[in-house]
């Protein structure tokens, strides 16, 4: 009599049982995935391995594998993070954007400098209570020219940042850039600090919440576009 071979699956399960008296606990699939946004956002140059960090560079293939896969229907996107390179915090902003499943944020601690543009890049935005968002001019490292093209650089680099924001939230132009410049609020620096519901007032972040509230809205916008998915032109 021919016995045929026990699956791999069933033969590991059946080996820590024998060797531990434990089971596998099968876990229960989700159709939501978490995307976490944390300490530095790193640029083209590595930071040092000490710098708690995200990189662009694992982030933005994941969006794309997210925007495929069959089983994930939405993605919660949580912030905690100082800000970093301004072209990689705005290349995954721009994809967070551009995806066709719905999107949510949470601002969790912080989520300053270049992580404004990533939380407002979601459909829907949430802050804590405690948490805080600065909101400055940018800043050039390294060697910098001492000529007029520098400046005129620099102020169109800025104004990217500025029009991603003000196109992805309810707050006006004038209002964030006089935020950004206003001087006074920061030591040694100009701009301004949000915390919790300031945020909200000024039109930059949507709603006052933690994860339930955000888990709702983003199962919310689950089911609405579940009712109409979204239709792109060939």
């Amino acid at each position: 009599m021919m016995m045929e071979p026990i699956p791999e699956a069933k033969t590991s399960a059946l080996a820590q049982m024998r060797e531990m008296g434990t089971m596998v606990v099968p876990q229960p699939r989700s159709n939501i995935h978490c995307l976490t946004i944390v300490g530095q956002i790193e640029g083209h140059l590595v930071l040092p391995p000490q710098n708690k960090t995200t990189k662009y560079e694992h982030v933005l293939p994941q969006l794309v594998a997210l925007e495929q896969h069959p089983e994930i229907e939405g993605i919660l996107v949580i912030l905690n993070t100082v800000g970093g390179d301004v072209e990689a915090g705005l290349a995954i902003a721009e994809m967070l954007a551009s995806l066709s499943k719905p999107t949510v944020s949470l601002v969790l601690g912080g989520g300053h400098s270049i992580g404004v543009p990533i939380a407002v890049a979601a459909r829907y935005s949430f802050i804590t209570e405690t948490a805080s968002m600065t909101i400055h001019p940018i800043r050039l490292t390294g060697q910098v020219i001492g000529v007029p093209q520098t400046w005129e650089y620099l102020e169109k680099m800025q104004d990217r940042v500025i029009k991603f924001v003000v196109r992805h939230s309810r707050i006006e132009e004038w209002r964030f850039r006089e935020l950004m410049f206003r001087s006074g609020e920061l030591a040694r620096d100009i701009g301004t600090v949000l915390v919790g519901r300031e945020a909200v007032d000024c039109g930059l972040i949507d709603e006052v919440g933690g994860v339930r509230k955000a888990l709702a809205k983003l199962r919310e916008l689950i089911a609405l576009n579940r009712a109409s998915p979204p239709v792109f032109p060939n």
